[in-house]
């Protein structure tokens, strides 16, 4: 990858750190997201004195790094911390070689739903297609409330992730997956609208049941390709009128 290329990476993982801090899927300073460059390199969001928070991350915040923590290229670190999850990223994206970017993030809904015991199921068909999916083919849990800074747990995460593209981690947040930088954040804006629709339908007295299965046949899984340019045109939209 040259520079250029480094560099228009770089701006594209610094949005979707934005946006995800827009969706309110992570607060304050805590939350990163990744890009795979190539077999020993990633990009990835890292802190500095000067850090004022996921919500107003820069370009220059997003360093190479190698997948031992160690800088990408000379002087990559200078002024900036490496995440202590940073086995979250390394741990998925060696078990996974098809995925290319994974976002961490601390959505409350998520959480909040998943401690008061609520699996997260297709409530819902044509709301939300990619969401309905998703949630369809099953969104584990890895069961440890713990920070995730040891190849050991990220293991742990990654195994119990279950061949899925995203996990809740209980009690902490959740990690989701893809081919794309977009991509990984969309599916967790999916995830947290599944999670807050949950907690709106027990808190009117309702039960949270599945559709019916005779919806799926009119609920085309297009693919996140077919959906996912105009869905992240939308969330870069969002944050030039906030």
């Amino acid at each position: 990858m040259n520079r250029d290329e480094l560099a228009t990476l770089r701006a594209e993982v610094a949005q979707a750190c934005r946006v995800a801090a827009a969706r309110n899927l992570v607060d304050g300073m805590l939350g990163h997201i990744s890009a795979r460059i190539d077999e020993e390199h990633l990009l990835i969001r890292c802190r500095s004195d000067s850090d004022n928070g996921v919500a107003f991350t820069r370009p220059d915040d997003i360093r190479l790094i190698r997948f031992d923590g160690t800088p990408g290229i000379e002087g990559e670190l200078d002024g900036y911390r490496v995440p202590n999850e940073l086995p979250i990223h390394v741990e998925t994206l060696l078990a996974h070689p098809e995925y290319r970017a994974v976002a961490h993030l601390h959505p409350p809904a998520v959480v909040s739903a998943d401690l008061a015991g609520i699996a997260i199921e297709p409530l819902y068909g044509a709301f939300d297609i990619p969401g309905a999916w998703l949630a369809r083919r099953g969104v584990p849990v890895y069961e440890r409330a713990v920070l995730i800074r040891t190849a050991e747990l990220g293991k742990e995460m990654v195994a119990a992730m279950a061949g899925r593209p995203v996990v809740i981690c209980r009690g902490h947040g959740i990690t989701s997956a893809a081919a794309t930088v977009a991509q990984a954040v969309l599916q967790a804006i999916s995830l947290d609208r599944l999670a807050s629709m949950s907690l709106r339908v027990r808190s009117a007295g309702g039960t949270c049941k599945p559709i019916g299965e005779s919806d799926w046949t009119d609920l085309p899984d297009l693919g996140p390709s077919f959906t996912e340019a105009a869905a992240w045109r939308h969330e870069l939209a969002r944050l030039e009128h906030r």
